[in-house]
């Protein structure tokens, strides 16, 4: 259920509409407007009387929330939401892009490219250091050292750095090193580790699972949301279908039904959306076009040479060109 505040409800009005949702049994969280707040009421209401809150002093109106995504409902929260990345916000007027390697494999591959994609025009630098692989003997990357040389790369170019975090017991030292804490695909419906990143105070970049539909996704997202960390970023990475041609196929759908449901914002993976280097490119354009807040691109500054990969990974001067069609098709659409 989301009680909407009157504009100019004081403190104490909310104070005691909260404490009258939890005298019900249900637990509470508040979302701050820059006109009006909203008092979201999460639990089992069915034997509650929402008529009982809409008489409330400094209640404007009490109204049931159908979706089983509660938090991350447009019901509970209309206007789009903004996850700060140090100076950049994404889900507003600027797509976000964020690039780097798969696996962090060395200093100075990572400091090359780091310097490589701010030039491009990249506001984030990605890179993982620990790496989930579909085979244990497959390369899976280079632990706390990475994560150093990853911290290195993003201080030197002053971009923020997102990594890959793939259970609780890893959260404490990722945190560290990191900016944002990214929820790879097979690990969006661990829920202790969603549960874990929710308590955290860094903002959190969820990608969709490989086999998952978009409720899932934004259910994963729920239990981040109702942990009391609002700063969830939506990442679409394409899924797992019958087509044999790309490694998966890109749920272009996914980004404007996302937007519809959800006041998160939404970004895209073309490169595990396709998996091959030659399609990136076309796709992000495709992902700006349907209304992305943001991309998630992997380069690498010798994709041939890659331990993790490396197929789909853009040279840096393929990125360069991507990022000057993706600001004309962006222009185009009134955003930046």
């Amino acid at each position: 259920m989301v009680i909407v505040m009157q504009a100019g409800a004081t403190p104490a009005q909310i104070a005691a509409v909260v404490a009258r949702v939890e005298q019900d049994g249900l637990k509470t969280q508040i979302v701050r407007g820059t006109e009006r707040n909203i008092v979201c009421a999460l639990g089992d209401d069915r034997l509650v009387d929402k008529r009982a809150y809409a008489v409330l002093e400094g209640v404007e109106t009490a109204t049931p929330i159908l979706k089983p995504f509660k938090l991350a409902s447009r019901e509970a929260q209309p206007a789009d939401s903004t996850v700060h990345l140090k100076t950049l916000r994404v889900g507003g007027p600027t797509i976000a892009i964020i690039a780097g390697p798969c696996s962090v494999e060395s200093r100075p591959q990572m400091l090359e490219i780091a310097h490589a994609v701010k030039e491009a025009g990249a506001h984030a630098l990605r890179g993982g250091a620990f790496k989930p692989r579909s085979s244990p003997y497959s390369f899976q990357g280079m632990g706390e050292e990475g994560l150093m040389i990853l911290a290195e790369a993003g201080a030197a170019t002053g971009l923020p750095v997102v990594t890959e975090v793939m259970s609780a017991e890893q959260l404490v030292l990722v945190q560290k090193y990191a900016d944002v804490l990214q929820i790879g695909a097979r690990n969006m419906q661990n829920y202790e580790l969603l549960r874990a990143v929710g308590a955290a105070k860094l903002p959190v970049l969820l990608k969709r699972g490989l086999m998952s539909t978009i409720e899932e996704l934004l259910m994963s997202a729920e239990y981040i949301l109702s942990s009391g960390n609002p700063h969830v970023i939506l990442c679409e990475r394409g899924i797992r279908t019958f087509e044999k041609y790309t490694r998966n196929t890109t749920d272009i759908n996914a980004i404007p039904v996302l937007k519809h449901m959800t006041h998160l914002p939404v970004m895209l993976d073309p490169s595990h959306g396709v998996g091959q280097w030659e399609y990136v490119p076309a796709v992000a354009r495709a992902a700006v076009a349907a209304g992305a807040d943001g991309l998630l691109v992997e380069v690498h500054n010798h994709p041939d040479q890659a331990l993790s990969d490396g197929a789909q990974s853009l040279k840096p001067e393929v990125f360069a060109a991507l990022v000057k069609e993706c600001r004309a098709v962006a222009g185009i659409i009134g955003r930046n």
